[in-house]
């Protein structure tokens, strides 16, 4: 949820170079259905535990990639749009 046009999400903190990341992807202005599919297969590939640095300039980002963490399992580290950093499931 934003609280207005211009600040970060509320309860988020700000990014910072602070997260190892073992990917990084940017899908640019993709459309977040190509996003989704595209992300859940190279989520894949990581192991328990490892961060993908995702950057989305997709307009639905801010709300369809926290729901998409909540429904798989994945946590939403950090939220700044359009970047993204989602941490793998254990197990």
């Amino acid at each position: 949820m934003l609280s207005d046009a211009h600040s970060q999400p509320v309860g988020e903190v700000e990014p910072a170079d602070d997260l190892p990341v073992a990917d990084a992807w940017d899908a640019g202005h993709m459309g977040c259905g190509e996003v989704i599919v595209r992300l859940r297969l190279r989520m894949r590939k990581l192991r328990p535990g490892d961060v993908l640095k995702l950057t989305s300039q997709d307009r639905g980002a801010p709300e369809d990639l926290p729901a998409w963490c909540r429904m798989t399992g994945r946590r939403l580290l950090r939220a700044a749009h359009p970047h993204y950093w989602i941490e793998q499931k254990n197990g």
